[in-house]
């Protein structure tokens, strides 16, 4: 492994917007999980970029959502430069990001992707029915992880996306608390 994984910096942001475009093209737009990020920032704390030799290979966001008053996190968009799939830089990224999210005390993280890729750093297909995306998505591509044992099987109901100033449940406490190491930046 080559590459260091670092936090996202404000410098960053046009390097990684042209390799998500690169990686997804304009399309991407369209898709449910943008829904959830539209108006809302990503979790500072868990964006990460991969660099080697001075050059982005990839990079991985994290945004704050709720199911049923329940806080957690969708995973996405992860980006690594095409030629440089395959080296494990994907997969470091998310170890990484689901560690750091583990400690800030996530109950679960939801995706929408392929089982078999996704799956290697723990994601499973949720249960047909049990949470309800923004608009159409694959149920075979819905995979969660359960950061906090059982917080999954709460987590049942429409998917919404959570932005500043808005009180979410976070690790099933009263909607009345709110978790500050997930809130977005910003004024409060």
């Amino acid at each position: 492994m080559s590459w260091t994984i670092t936090p996202e910096k404000m410098a960053d942001a046009p390097l990684i917007e042209a390799l998500i475009d690169l990686c997804f093209g304009p399309g991407r737009f369209a898709k449910t999980a943008y829904r959830l990020r539209e108006g809302v920032q990503p979790v500072a704390a868990l964006s990460l970029t991969a660099w080697e030799d001075g050059t982005l290979r990839g990079s991985l966001r994290f945004w704050p959502i709720a199911i049923a008053g329940v806080r957690g996190l969708i995973l996405g968009p992860l980006a690594v430069q095409p030629d440089q799939r395959g080296r494990g830089i994907g997969i470091d990224l998310m170890q990484q990001g689901i560690l750091k999210a583990q400690a800030m005390g996530v109950p679960f993280i939801i995706l929408v992707g392929d089982e078999p890729y996704y799956g290697k750093v723990g994601f499973k297909r949720l249960p047909q029915g049990q949470i309800e995306m923004p608009g159409p998505v694959n149920p075979a591509r819905l995979l969660g992880l359960e950061l906090v044992a059982g917080a999954l099987a709460a987590a049942q109901g429409l998917v919404l996306r959570v932005v500043p100033d808005e009180p979410v449940a976070a690790a099933g406490a009263p909607l009345s608390q709110r978790s500050a190491a997930l809130d977005p930046p910003g004024p409060k």
